[in-house]
């Protein structure tokens, strides 16, 4: 039960974060700045929402939740490189678009970690 729940939760706020960064011209420009190689940045999107509906929809289990770990991981490497700017040089995080275009400080690593337990509940 608790499993399901936060599948269906992440499977959700993954959806959400990769609409919202459809929504956002301005999107690939923060992914660049917080180090995206220019490459993978038109990947990221539809990786989160196809993500997403796998794990909201409990598709091909447990395999999204442990990609959904992995990304997670390299998201948050990401900030904690980030967090080691000082504050008035770290880009905006944008990880739900604009929605939460604000500098990168210790509560975005602190949400990915929040995230992370809901992949790892998931797998139970």
């Amino acid at each position: 039960m608790i499993g399901t729940v936060a599948r269906i939760a992440l499977g959700a706020l993954f959806l959400a974060s990769g609409a919202l960064k459809l929504r956002d011209p301005s999107w690939p420009g923060a992914a660049r700045a917080m180090g995206a190689p220019r490459l993978t940045v038109p990947l990221i999107v539809p990786a989160e929402i196809v993500l997403g509906a796998g794990l909201a929809a409990g598709i091909a289990e447990p395999w999204p939740a442990w990609l959904a770990l992995g990304l997670l991981a390299t998201f948050s490497a990401a900030l904690a490189r980030m967090l080691r700017r000082p504050r008035e040089e770290r880009p905006a995080c944008a990880c739900f678009g604009r929605w939460s275009a604000k500098p990168v400080g210790a509560g975005s690593l602190l949400r990915n970690c929040a995230l992370a337990v809901l992949a790892i509940a998931a797998l139970a």
